[in-house]
């Protein structure tokens, strides 16, 4: 595997052991390293961020926080790999029809439970994923219609890079701290 040992990918915070993504590779195993260098990304976001700073809403008028972010991702992991793709109806802690928005807006609970229950997800979505096909297909519960693997990975890039560049930000306002 070739990596980038330095440049665009080289460490951003102290701390900072993100694996480099290839530059060559399998399909794959680019998607996947690409993806949990993503999520490792937002777990040093919060990294070292008091509870109460980690639920704060810090940059008004917006209603996002750390603790919302980590708890849409937890979700967004369950749904897409466990739900969509493996066909688990688990319900989702953080999500009703009646209320979609209160990973975001209801910051009950512990925020070091909601980023341990986003490591779970996490862990659960790669265990789908290591005995799947890229071609392998769930089914979209809204609609029937089928979808890939290899496209819930890149929805799932997409959805970690739009949350990251949130939590970025909300984590310069927090305490000052800048990284990529």
């Amino acid at each position: 595997m070739t990596t980038i040992p330095d440049g665009n990918y080289s460490a951003a915070w102290p701390g900072d052991e993100r694996a480099s993504p290839p530059t060559l590779g399998g399909e794959r195993e680019v998607l996947t390293a690409h993806l949990d260098r993503a999520r490792h990304t937002l777990e040093l976001k919060c990294a070292g961020v008091p509870a109460e700073a980690l639920s704060r809403k810090s940059i008004p008028p917006s209603g996002l926080s750390l603790h919302g972010i980590v708890r849409h991702l937890a979700g967004a992991e369950q749904w897409w790999f466990r739900t969509q793709f493996a066909g688990d109806p688990a319900p989702l802690p953080y999500y009703s029809d009646e209320d979609p928005d209160q990973d975001f807006e209801r910051l009950d609970g512990d925020p070091a439970e909601a980023l341990d229950f986003w490591r779970e997800q996490c862990a659960r979505s790669r265990e789908i994923v290591a005995v799947a096909s890229l071609d392998d297909t769930g089914t979209v519960q809204r609609t029937g219609a089928p979808i890939s693997l290899r496209v819930i990975l890149v929805k799932m890039i997409a959805e970690y890079s739009r949350h990251n560049g949130h939590a970025d930000l909300l984590r310069e306002r927090i305490d000052g701290a800048k990284g990529e």
